[in-house]
């Protein structure tokens, strides 16, 4: 496969599932309601799981995996699955959407750092001063989100910190299934199982914290959440997954970094976010940075075998 078509099938899917996930926090805003949060995520993951396993079905795929296939899509569903966004609906009530994905913003940190302690993938030094240009972008996004929706100081710290574990849960999971002995067994059948089993451990969290399911009946809502079980879940993790197989998890978190730039514009759009010069500098730094750490010579995304 030459150098530009391996390019192309990383661009591709990193703008598909970047440009969905820049659209979820809003979604998710919308979710917190009448129902709680942990039965939401559960009804999510269970739609998920079955759009999942109708892929693999019409790409003649086999849902079987062996007992170390089920241990490991068990591990990848209670990380990525329960910890992770479990964390970020109960931040969402503490602090606004843009602050959570500005704070998320900074997985490409512990996805550098644990895929160099446990991939050996180490990072270059243009990666570490892309990376820190694009963190000084994010604090400046950082302090605008904090300065436009001030809350209380202990809110803010409960969201913030809730916000942390979800990435760090999510750090661990994209490092996770990045390991050899994971990466054996077929993706859709372990990202089919990994919602299925992190959608029964939400079931078993929702039941023991908010008690018997409950049901909105708002079609807004049911149309939120099909959104985000096919599209957010099901679609962009199949294209995610594989492209931090082979950029690694460092440089594919970089989606991470544009998803709150994505949700400003979205924002500019359905709800007259109005940009300042502040957050026109943040979004120029987190973009500048990005391109730098992830360039090498002329070719703006490296291909899998570039360090």
């Amino acid at each position: 496969m030459t150098r530009a078509k391996v390019d192309a099938s990383i661009v591709i899917p990193f703008i598909v599932f970047t440009t969905i996930w820049g659209t979820t926090w809003i979604v998710i805003r919308d979710q917190l309601g009448t129902v709680s949060a942990h039965w939401s995520i559960a009804y999510r993951f269970f739609i998920a799981a079955a759009a999942m396993a109708a892929l693999a079905r019409w790409k003649v795929q086999t849902l079987r995996l062996p007992a170390a296939g089920f241990a490991a899509a068990a591990a990848l569903g209670f990380l990525q699955f329960v910890i992770n966004f479990n964390a970020v609906y109960l931040a969402e009530h503490h602090i606004t959407s843009g602050l959570v994905a500005t704070v998320f913003a900074l997985l490409l940190i512990p996805n550098s750092l644990l895929a160099w302690a446990l991939l050996g993938q180490r990072p270059s030094a243009r990666f570490a001063v892309g990376s820190l240009i694009a963190v000084a972008g994010i604090a400046l996004l950082f302090a605008h989100e904090l300065s436009e929706h001030p809350a209380r100081f202990d809110a803010i710290l409960l969201g913030i910190g809730l916000t942390l574990v979800g990435m760090l849960g999510a750090s661990a999971a994209n490092v996770f299934q990045a390991l050899e002995r994971v990466k054996r067994f077929p993706l859709l059948a372990v990202l089919t199982w990994a919602m299925l089993l992190g959608a029964l451990f939400d079931t078993a969290i929702a039941l023991i914290v908010a008690g018997p399911p409950t049901i909105e009946l708002r079609p807004a809502y049911w149309l939120g959440l099909a959104y985000l079980g096919v599209f957010a879940s099901a679609l962009a993790f199949t294209l995610y997954l594989p492209v931090v197989r082979k950029i690694g998890p460092g440089k594919a978190a970089y989606s991470s970094v544009m998803v709150p730039i994505i949700a400003m514009a979205f924002s500019t759009w359905l709800e007259d976010y109005r940009w300042t010069p502040q957050t026109i500098a943040g979004a120029c730094l987190a973009l500048g940075g990005m391109v730098v750490a992830l360039s090498r010579g002329r070719v703006l995304v490296p291909a899998p075998d570039a360090a």
